[in-house]
């Protein structure tokens, strides 16, 4: 949990403050009755999210690449969500993921399952890894640890949705076209049983996007055609059919300026028994972007959603009363042993080469021209429309040809970081980092477009100003400081990536990497983002 110091003192200031609040103060203190979309401004895609035993919502996510994988959120009221951990603890996937063979970008974890089972108090979460195995990890507590409890070869339950049966059997729907189900063994670690139930409706150009739901003894099945802005909703009496099909939305406008149509996401029912659909809308360059809705049941037995005028609503009352959670910004100061929840690596890291311990150190863990290829660069998801990160970095202990900073981090890049050439120390501000959309491999390493020398200072502050909007500048510009307080502007700006295909949104991506040999380090005191 992040430390939001100025948050704490202005509470503070405030409690002192409202021992007689002015009536004009008190006329205006209502709590709000409605919520905004997204609920979330941040890249959390694919949602499965589902009720668990303590009746809150918990809601499962892809990150691919990133490592811890497959993020849990959680939340009491659908609109207010925090991260409460992992359920993929490492990629144990080859070494591509530990970038010691290969790189695995766009690999990993994604469009996955997670549920808990009451017959024997465990989380289940199943997904597919490289089209080829179905991995199964369970948890008795869904905050972990988890564990890898199966791996089917040469099963791949693509955009998979599991569901738990009344009498404990346990069904998977997945694949793309033509989609399948299977029955698992009983104790969810084999397949007993796969069946194809139905295709992609004429005129559509492929399904995917699975998720498996029982509602008064009917079985429901919803799934999307991307490509054609459709989530259809199907029906049965039966997990292995007949199914019959209906549109429950296509081309509905997002509530995100600029961004795409509502992909995805997971049919939500409340204790009350009302119902919901938490979607995603692709709005680049922050990435998929959780939206919620509330959903009522027709005469036929297929669930509406409810728009305005026509659209996804911008906003819409709240479901639940409000219950808060921490703020998803604040400061980390890095305190403990642990990282916290919010941080995940670019690939598996090499745990030699980090420790936490009231700041963060960072080894060099490899000898690269290439921050793509680089080991240890540590992500942390971009907040709202026009996200600020900031570190605060003592650079004592570099070695020479050392590289460290902090980079708008996706498969087009640029970074703000300290170079160190013998006894020379340089801010640079690069731009222009490129990967291959189809093999990710690096096409370029950048080119300096400002440089500032500081080789007689060994800490600085570095900040990252980020355009997250869809429909913003799409920019991203960097500053640095040497005494935290007053901030120089590097010249120029760099452009962002709103390209679909590496999947993920922007990072703040934390890094320090060799280009000459190992052995030097750079501690981060703390890390702000706003």
């Amino acid at each position: 949990m992040y430390l939001n110091s100025a948050l704490l003192l202005s509470l503070c200031a405030s409690a002192n403050s409202l021992s007689t609040p002015p009536k004009s103060l008190e006329k205006h203190q209502t709590a709000p009755s409605t919520f905004t979309n997204p609920v979330v401004y941040s890249d959390f895609a694919d949602n499965d999210i589902s009720r668990g035993p303590d009746g809150k919502f918990y809601f499962s996510a892809s990150n691919m690449h990133f490592s811890p994988g497959a993020p849990i959120l959680r939340s009491s009221d659908l609109v207010n969500w925090e991260t409460v951990g992992h359920s993929v603890p490492t990629l144990a996937f080859g070494s591509a993921y530990d970038m010691t063979d290969g790189i695995a970008y766009r690999r990993g974890t994604w469009a996955s399952t997670m549920r808990y089972r009451a017959s024997n108090g465990l989380w289940y979460w199943i997904g597919c890894v490289d089209f080829w195995v179905t991995y199964v990890y369970t948890a008795s507590n869904v905050t972990g640890p988890w564990s890898q409890r199966a791996a089917l070869y040469g099963k791949c339950y693509y955009d998979c949705g599991l569901l738990i049966d009344d009498d404990d059997t346990m069904y998977v729907v997945h694949d793309n076209t033509n989609v399948k189900m299977s029955q698992l063994s009983a104790d969810g670690f084999s397949e007993v049983n796969v069946q194809d139930i139905f295709s992609t409706p004429a005129g559509y150009s492929g399904l995917e996007g699975n998720r498996l739901y029982k509602r008064n003894g009917v079985y429901y099945i919803l799934d999307d055609a991307p490509a054609d802005g459709a989530t259809f909703i199907w029906q049965s009496t039966s997990v292995w059919g007949p199914w019959t099909s209906k549109l429950l939305i296509e081309k509905v406008k997002s509530p995100v300026g600029g961004g795409g149509d509502p992909d995805q996401g997971s049919l939500i029912e409340t204790a009350a028994g009302d119902w919901y659909f938490m979607s995603f809308t692709w709005a680049y360059p922050a990435g998929r972007m959780p939206i919620l809705a509330p959903v009522t049941w027709g005469a036929d037995g297929f669930p509406v959603l409810t728009t305005v005028n026509g659209t996804w609503g911008v906003t819409y009352p709240l479901p639940l009363p409000t219950v808060k959670t921490p703020s998803w910004t604040g400061t980390d100061k890095f305190p403990g042993t642990a990282l916290s929840v919010q941080w995940e690596w670019n690939h598996n890291p090499d745990t030699s080469k980090y420790a936490v311990n009231n700041g963060l150190t960072l080894s060099t863990a490899t000898v690269t021209t290439d921050l793509y290829t680089a080991r240890n660069t540590l992500t942390h998801r971009l907040y709202g429309p026009l996200p600020v990160g900031t570190v605060q970095l003592d650079f004592t202990n570099m070695a020479d040809g050392d590289q460290a900073g902090l980079s708008a981090f996706r498969d087009q890049a640029s970074y703000i970081g300290i170079h160190r050439a013998g006894g020379n120390y340089r801010i640079n501000f690069v731009d222009g980092l490129l990967q291959n959309k189809t093999d990710w491999s690096t096409i370029s390493n950048g080119t300096i477009m400002d440089t500032v020398d500081i080789s007689s200072k060994r800490k600085v502050w570095l900040r990252a100003n980020i355009d997250a909007r869809a429909d913003g500048t799409k920019l991203a510009t960097y500053e640095y400081s040497l005494d935290g307080n007053a901030f120089v502007r590097m010249k120029g700006a760099a452009a962002l990536s709103t390209g679909w295909e590496i999947f993920m949104g922007y990072r703040f991506g934390i890094f320090n990497f060799a280009t000459v040999g190992l052995g030097g380090s750079v501690k981060v005191l703390e890390y702000t983002n706003v």
